[in-house]
């Protein structure tokens, strides 16, 4: 079994998920706020690289099934419907609607890792259903990669864990040894002996916590740090993020 984390998406390539089930993070808060989005109903989620690419694509869909969603330095993107945030994405807001939304760090990540043969979107909120879907997936393939957002192009603390959590579950106990680990999935492993099982006080820890509580999105940083509050474990696929064999 070989798992690979990366903690910014700087210099993956296609080759280095291709064939491969991914788990793209970003805790803080992408990846919460599409789980969010899907919950409420929302139809898809269709990621953009850039605010400018968000606004081509939205004008190619159907202009009342559409929202624009996204954020820059943590703040919504002028003349976006919504911002980042997963307590906007109510049932009576995205019902039905296909979300095209452009992050600073989140949605780069899901188009960086279009090759992967299952990319899956893993948050806090849904992580023990992620975990699940993920080891039939491993058990399968044997190869996983799990790609940190990071927070703009660096290293972030709350993804880190994340992914050593995601790797702790995946690759439990003595099979650990046999198994093949970059250097990174190593790190974040020891992060998570650092902070043990405690969700916020490791996240809580991360300067993207500390810069959005003092932004005042204090809520959101509450919010994304709820473990299990959802079932969904949505996938990635033909640029669109949806929850196949949703009823």
């Amino acid at each position: 079994m070989n798992l690979s984390i990366y903690f910014t998406p700087l210099g993956v390539t296609p080759n280095d998920v291709s064939g491969k089930t991914v788990i793209v993070v970003d805790v803080l808060r992408t990846t919460t706020t599409i789980v969010s989005a899907l919950e409420s109903g929302a139809r898809a989620v269709l990621p953009a690289a850039t605010a400018e690419e968000a606004a081509r694509l939205a004008q190619n869909l159907e202009r009342d099934a559409v929202l624009l969603a996204g954020e820059r330095g943590m703040d919504r993107i002028d003349s976006f419907a919504l911002g980042n945030s997963p307590l906007e994405m109510t049932p009576e807001t995205v019902q039905g609607k296909t979300i095209v939304m452009a992050t600073t760090n989140g949605t780069g990540a899901l188009t960086t890792v279009e090759a992967g043969q299952v990319v899956l979107v893993g948050a806090v909120v849904n992580f023990s259903a992620v975990v699940e879907r993920a080891k039939s997936l491993f058990e399968e393939h044997d190869e996983m990669v799990i790609l940190c957002s990071g927070r703009e192009k660096q290293f972030a603390l709350e993804d880190a864990y994340a992914a050593g959590r995601f790797a702790q579950a995946l690759i439990p106990g003595r099979k650990r040894r046999a198994a093949g680990l970059n250097d990174a999935a190593i790190a974040a492993l020891e992060l998570v002996r650092r902070y043990g099982d405690k969700w916020k006080r490791a996240i809580g820890a991360s300067a993207a916590a500390r810069a959005l509580k003092k932004g005042g999105y204090k809520a959101d940083v509450a919010m994304a740090t709820e473990v299990d509050t959802s079932d969904l474990v949505p996938e990635y696929s033909e640029r669109l993020v949806t929850v196949p064999n949703r009823g």
